[in-house]
């Protein structure tokens, strides 16, 4: 029998931890090893159907699993949960918890004592696990103020990296491009990713900045390039969109000149749209100004179109990107602004600023020499290709499976040896037994006893 590996996570979310459980969840399943059961999660208030919505992947169907809540289940052999750490609960004999991390430079104290309760923590990228590593909390008593815990990343709890591989299948040079038949400009820069909390030039994934800075660097010019945002703040609603276009517009007015065009997309679109419109011939490169990531999904999948990549040098996403194949922006660390803070990015974390004067530089340096960046820009795709797939991860999964885990103990059925069958009618046959000779003494003969020598005694006289 093959051991029973439960995955919990929202495989059937459209967010980025869905895409995560999909794809571990596709590669446990191919490795043919283990009995494998998805059981579905919430992620926030992501909408549901992702599967039913794309076919490609109905095969996980027959793996999704839904327990009785009434029912006891036997522990399964191996507990895998691919969700944020301080929802970690172990439920197997052997537990695996995988994580995108934290975006700045402290996780929260939950998020620590949630890695201290699993057997293995999987970070999908060398900024995610040493963040996990570092944080540490003094916990204290209310009255006394005296320290009671230390809180801190238990150095038993084994580690390693796995990172997001690219379906290179999907995300690949297409000719069915996305269509963008409203926009007229034929070099674009392309945005893709959330615009959520944060005040102008604090948001997570620095939009506004992005938004300012460009209008500022092609302002007045002669001929414009333009920016397209694919970006929400997470719901599909007219309502998020209409926030969206009044945030751009905002910032548009505090620039005076004749103005770039900035073209929305908003809502999701499928894997091959998104290829679609990653390949799209006026889309030129992609740009972020992100002060943190886990990992970096979009930017990993674009590296597939062979063309340049701009964004900050820090985080998840230095995995992948390389200072000499795309342009990797410098900056600083400052704390994270109070309007960015939640239960996660906590007060007192760090996170990365843009040197505004380099980006600014920078923007005019590829619009001006955009062939010398295409070069690199395909040795930064070949890369990613031949080290970042989906089969090198599930080729690390494997590996990582196999040296790490310890699944349950097994009763291991006896094996008894064929006893061959007596026939009732017949006699029995037994064994031979091969006794030794015994030498036959006769009657008429006295027994030969053996001599016997005895020592010669001394006389003694009384």
């Amino acid at each position: 029998m093959k051991p029973t590996f439960v995955i919990s996570c929202p495989i059937d979310t459209y967010s980025g931890y869905g895409a995560r459980g999909r794809d571990v969840a596709k590669a446990v399943i191919e490795l043919d090893k283990y009995d494998v059961k998805i059981l579905p999660q919430r992620w926030g208030a992501t909408p549901w159907g992702f599967i039913e919505d794309h076919p490609e992947w109905e095969f996980l169907n027959k793996h999704l699993w839904y327990p009785e809540p009434s029912k006891q289940y036997p522990k399964p052999d191996i507990w895998m949960q691919i969700t944020i750490p301080n929802e970690f609960v172990p439920q197997g004999h052997y537990n695996i918890g995988i994580t995108a991390g934290i975006e700045s430079t402290v996780a929260p104290a939950d998020w620590v004592q949630g890695c201290n309760r699993m057997n293995l923590i999987l970070g999908s990228s060398n900024h995610s696990i040493d963040v996990l590593k570092s944080s540490s909390f003094e916990k204290r008593d209310s009255k006394t103020q005296q320290v009671v815990e230390n809180i801190q990343f238990d150095p038993n709890i084994k580690t390693d990296i796995l990172f997001e591989g690219v379906n290179v299948n999907t995300y690949k040079p297409t000719s069915k491009f996305l269509d963008l038949p409203e926009i007229r400009e034929s070099f674009c820069f392309l945005f893709v990713g959330h615009w959520i909390q944060g005040d102008f030039g604090h948001d997570r994934k620095n939009v506004g900045l992005l938004v300012k800075s460009f209008c500022e660097t092609f302002k007045n010019k002669t001929k414009q390039p333009a920016l397209i945002l694919k970006t929400s703040q997470g719901s599909l609603s007219y309502m998020d969109r209409d926030i969206i276009l009044k945030k751009i517009n905002d910032i548009k007015k505090t620039v005076r000149g004749k103005l770039p065009k900035i073209y929305l997309i908003h809502g999701d679109l499928t894997n091959e749209e998104m290829n679609g419109l990653y390949n799209h011939p006026k889309v030129k490169l992609m740009v972020s100004l992100t002060k943190g990531e886990g990992f970096g999904r979009p930017l990993l999948e674009f590296t597939q179109t062979k063309k340049p990549i701009m964004t900050t040098g820090w985080s998840g996403h230095v995995d992948f990107l390389k200072p000499d194949m795309s342009i990797l922006l410098p900056g600083t660390l400052n704390n994270v602004h109070k309007s960015a803070q939640n239960n996660w990015l906590i007060e007192g974390s760090k996170w990365f600023d843009v040197d505004t004067m380099a980006l600014g530089r920078a923007l005019k340096d590829i619009y001006k020499n955009y062939k010398t960046w295409s070069v690199k820009a395909k040795q930064q795709g070949n890369y990613c290709k031949e080290n970042f797939s989906f089969d090198k991860m599930k080729e690390k999964l494997s590996s990582i499976l196999e040296t790490n885990v310890v699944a349950a103990p097994k009763q291991i059925p006896l094996q008894l040896p064929k006893l061959k069958k007596i026939d009732n009618n017949k006699k029995s046959e037994l064994p031979k037994l091969k006794l030794p000779k015994l030498k036959k003494i006769g009657d008429n003969k006295k027994s030969e006893l053996p001599k016997l020598k005895l020592p010669k005694l001394k006389k003694v006289e009384v």
